[in-house]
């Protein structure tokens, strides 16, 4: 969690570039229309990652969806239809009055880890779940980086860890 001791846009590279070279893999980006300042900043950051590893736009899959709530399904179908190597979900959930914020959370943390387990292809939660729409701003390009470079990341290094793993027959 990105927070005022850790920026988790710096991050060490650790042979992902090496990793990227000469490859096929298709990425899919699912990003939630609400709140669109906020993710707007993630999907712009996400996709300049990708791009800096040796991604073109053509490896890149570009879906929007309504909300934060429609990621996982998003997900599904980029991994099922698209056939995406990797999908990087990108939204932000700001804390209301109600108890909606609490389902939505709860219902797209779930549904993002289900597409995980479910289809084996890695699936990264870069949805911000703030107080406020200062913290969502500070975590999207502001102060505290942007969680789309770190969704980018952790769906990178989890594409090269599995493709590693059956490179060498390990299961």
């Amino acid at each position: 969690m990105a927070s005022e001791l850790k920026n988790l846009s710096i991050y060490k590279e650790t042979g992902i570039a090496n990793q990227t070279e000469n490859t096929n893999y298709k990425i899919g980006i699912a990003v939630s229309e609400w709140n669109q300042e906020v993710t707007a900043n993630l999907a712009e950051a996400a996709i300049e990652t990708l791009k800096k590893y040796g991604f073109a736009e053509s490896d890149i899959v570009l879906k929007s969806v309504t909300g934060s709530f429609e990621l996982p399904l998003a997900a599904q179908y980029l991994v099922e239809i698209a056939e995406t190597d990797a999908v990087i979900c990108l939204g932000c959930v700001i804390q209301g009055e109600t108890r909606h914020f609490d389902y939505v959370c709860s219902g797209v943390t779930k549904g993002i880890m289900e597409v995980n387990l479910d289809t084996g292809v890695p699936v990264a939660f870069g949805v911000l779940t703030t107080d406020n729409q200062q913290q969502a701003l500070d975590r999207s390009g502001g102060k505290l980086g942007n969680k789309g470079v770190e969704a980018a990341v952790a769906a990178l290094k989890m594409l090269f860890m599995k493709q590693e793993l059956l490179n060498k027959g390990e299961k």
